[in-house]
């Protein structure tokens, strides 16, 4: 299928070699977890790589994340106490969030590589990974969220960055990368780079991994393929531009999944920030300008945000009580949105009405529905109800990043229209089709750092393993 666009030009030029200013084993196109991953598996390998980011320092999606991957029987879990997990599972847990229409293939690889990779992070590279097991995340089946012990993306972005710079590896800011170059072979010999001053520099390679994440700020691109999402708020990376997508186009590589997406139902706005969904899940919920609840919190904050954005004025209130606000405070996100001035404190229920601007018998009777054992009419079951004193935090949906894109296969190799793989061009994380399915309720919390740091380690395997294979061909 053609995509139309409104981002920059991505050109693909092909020729027999390029006059490149240097020559590595691997380039690497963005500089986020899939990325920078990739990097420390390729340096524990011997495989000489570079990474290229186009921005002065390396973010991206992951950074403004809550930096959470699931993986199983990790190190981590196993100091935890967490026993029953496998990759089996796991695997089990993501058709089933995807109604079975998640990629058979890469939810395998995903959830054999997952649990290694986090392990291989922490033995190699110092990433100290804790469990969240104070509750389960929507879908999961056994405690398997990992994060570093601050809980945040940008603390993940920050130890995956203190890795690659202890590891030697170049990473190259201020390099956009525009052209790919390939031969008549198909095969990936190199890339084009503008540096901001607008000079043009070229880099040589042996393989090239399209790391640099989906189609969420591209505007023209939503409008198209996810048009329920066209006003909706962007929590995402603006360099998510399609890049990846519009190469796959111009080489005749094969697009999956452009319809799957990560929103999220609790953007706080105005401060614009990520409210944690396990207050939704141990018992908050979500009223909207009527004072009603309007669907099952614990089915998934990615479908919520299409739930929200259909509420009145596109906008939502997250209510709660103490418990759950001690609850929330953990999570580094929500304590600046507080220190930003969302949360509200309602001593009683027509405080609350006026703070919502709802009728206040409505959200009595909303409220007082939520006994221990009732089961509500969308089937959700409260252990407890909310008590007073109540907190309300303002919320609209957003989207956040991309779950379509160049298909590939187990190997993250990228696949021409046929399903044949192009010879050494690999595409993972964002860049690449997910295991989210089609649509934004196959969404399993966690989708898309999986994709990102399972798919980085599984590429630099095949990476490498390319590269030797070449070199003992060559017979060097």
């Amino acid at each position: 299928m053609s995509v139309s666009s409104a981002a920059p030009e991505r050109r693909v030029r092909r020729a027999a070699r390029i006059d490149a200013e240097m020559q590595v084993g691997v380039a690497i196109v963005g500089a986020g977890a899939c990325g920078l991953t990739a990097a420390l598996m390729l340096h524990d390998a011997g495989i000489e790589c570079v990474v290229l980011e186009r921005d002065a320092v390396p973010s991206g999606s992951t950074a403004l994340s809550s930096g959470f991957i699931p993986a199983p029987g990790t190190l981590a879990q196993r100091r935890q106490g967490i026993e029953g997990d496998s990759p089996a599972r796991f695997a089990a847990d993501i058709q089933a969030k995807a109604h079975g229409r998640a990629a058979p293939t890469l939810v395998q690889a995903y959830a054999q590589a997952a649990g290694p990779a986090l392990d291989a992070l922490q033995a190699r590279h110092g990433l100290d990974w804790i469990v969240l097991d104070g509750f389960l995340y929507p879908g999961h089946s056994v405690h398997r969220m990992h994060a570093l012990r601050q809980k945040t993306g940008a603390a993940l972005m920050a130890g995956l960055q203190a890795a690659v710079e202890a590891s030697g590896i170049p990473v190259l800011t201020l390099a956009l990368v525009d052209t790919l170059w390939l031969d008549e072979s198909d095969r990936a010999i190199g890339v084009g780079y503008r540096r901001p001053d607008g000079r043009e520099e070229t880099l040589g390679c042996d393989a090239l991994l399209l790391a640099c994440n989906g189609f969420g700020g591209n505007a023209a691109m939503v409008r198209a393929l996810l048009p329920e999402m066209a006003e909706a708020a962007f929590g995402g990376h603006v360099g998510n531009d399609g890049s990846a997508i519009l190469w796959g186009q111009a080489i005749g590589a094969r697009l999956r999944d452009l319809g799957g997406y990560q929103g999220h139902g609790s953007w706080v706005t105005p401060q614009g920030a990520l409210m944690s969904w396990a207050v939704m899940m141990e018992g908050g919920v979500q009223i909207n300008r009527e004072g009603r609840r309007f669907h099952d919190e614990t089915q998934g904050y990615s479908e919520a945000a299409v739930h929200v954005l259909a509420q009145p004025g596109g906008v939502a209130w997250n209510v709660f009580d103490a418990p759950l606000l001690d609850l929330a405070r953990g999570f580094p996100d929500f304590c600046e949105a507080e220190a930003a001035g969302a949360l509200r404190r309602c001593d009683g229920m027509a405080e609350l009405a006026a703070c919502i601007g709802c009728d206040a018998a409505t959200l009595q009777s909303t409220l007082d529905g939520l006994r221990a054992g009732a089961v509500q009419g969308d089937g959700r079951v409260f252990a407890r109800p909310l008590a007073a004193p109540y907190f309300a935090v303002k919320v609209t949906g957003a989207l956040f990043h991309t779950q379509g894109g160049l298909d590939v296969g187990s190997d993250m190799r990228v696949l021409r229209q046929d399903g044949t793989p192009l010879p050494n061009l690999l595409a993972a994380g964002g860049a690449a089709g997910g295991v989210s399915g089609d649509a934004v309720w196959g969404y399993l919390s966690g989708n898309g750092l999986l994709s990102a740091v399972a798919g980085g380690y599984i590429a630099a395997h095949t990476a490498a393993a390319l590269i030797d294979e070449r070199k003992a061909f060559h017979g060097r």
